[in-house]
């Protein structure tokens, strides 16, 4: 059971071998007496009647968890420390074997992998186009260097920059297919952006780039210079934790935050979804003892790119979802 025994470092084959072994087996073997048979496949444990085993996994119901592994069930419902139930699965001894050195953290840089850049961005150009991106915020992203078409896959690529106007963070999105990831090395202090030209009090926040670049060209299409506004969005989903006041704010508004003190008023753009409004819920609640806070969701559809399409009269293509 669980006691003050120092961590010790498994080898990966040993650990592997105790994860294979699942719950039914092991029960068969070491705990016959405590496995009862309900139905078919189904079974349960005499110790614990709500928790039931069935084509490979259990869930301990009166409890709300489970797992997939022997593993997992001698730790989390039989209460043993790691290493003990390594022992009990793969009937080898760790004692002899030696802790993992701690070794310090180090803060080092991130170097972000951008793609290389194709000679046109004809493809992703065609594909903003049909999300009912404006043309000229089109090229005027590309001009600014946060928008460009990848060679080798032809993906479009979003460009975060920092304070210095150095490339940070970066952010593939197919321009065929659903296929969308961070590049490597990116640091998601700095998403992707369109910061006002001129001193500004407000942030307008959205969760994907799709996302602002719909609003700045609705703000167009409405005669408005988005230009005189501070765009900014949080490079996917925020997840706020179960406890709101557990939460922390999203690192992007955090870091631009900091280093734009004059702001005093966030207009919150994030989804319509039940994602969207539990993380519009989670930055109320963190940011309003410091700023003016306005939940301003697209007033059609799931995001601001399906309102932007509503408003055009453009059907959104079914396979570029966010």
């Amino acid at each position: 059971m669980k006691g003050n025994r120092p961590y010790v470092q498994i080898a990966p084959e040993v650990l592997e071998q105790a994860r294979q072994i699942d719950l039914l087996t092991y029960l068969q073997h070491y705990e016959p007496g405590n496995l009862k048979r309900i139905a078919g496949n189904v079974y349960c444990t005499r110790e614990h009647g709500s928790l039931k085993i069935s084509n490979g996994k259990w869930y301990w119901w009166s409890r709300g968890f489970g797992g997939i592994s022997a593993l997992d069930y001698l730790i989390k419902v039989k209460d043993y420390e790691f290493v003990e139930a390594v022992e009990i699965l793969t009937g080898q001894t760790m004692t002899d074997w030696k802790p993992i050195p701690i070794t310090p953290i180090r803060n080092e840089p991130k170097v972000l992998l951008l793609p290389p850049k194709n000679k046109s961005c004809d493809k992703v150009t065609k594909y903003l186009l049909g999300r009912g991106i404006a043309y000229s915020l089109i090229q005027e992203c590309i001009a600014d260097g946060i928008i460009f078409e990848s060679s080798d896959y032809h993906n479009a690529v979003f460009i975060g920059k920092d304070e210095n106007g150095v490339p940070k963070y970066a952010a593939y999105r197919g321009a065929i297919g659903d296929f969308k990831r961070d590049v490597s090395g990116s640091d998601k202090r700095y998403s992707f952006r369109m910061l006002a030209k001129e001193p500004c009090e407000s942030v307008q926040l959205f969760e994907a780039a799709i996302d602002l670049l719909s609003y700045a060209t609705y703000l167009k299409c409405k005669g408005k210079d988005y230009h005189r506004g501070n765009l900014l969005s949080l490079s996917g989903v925020y997840q706020p934790k179960k406890e709101i006041k557990d939460s922390k704010l999203p690192i992007a508004l955090t870091t631009f935050l900091r280093a734009n003190p004059q702001i005093k008023i966030i207009y919150l753009h994030l989804d319509m979804d039940k994602v969207g409004r539990l993380c519009t819920a989670a930055l109320k609640e963190l940011l309003k003892n410091e700023y003016k806070i306005v939940d301003s969701p697209p007033p059609i559809g799931k995001d601001f790119n399906d309102f932007l399409l509503s408003y055009l009269g453009m059907e959104r293509p079914k396979s570029n979802r966010e």
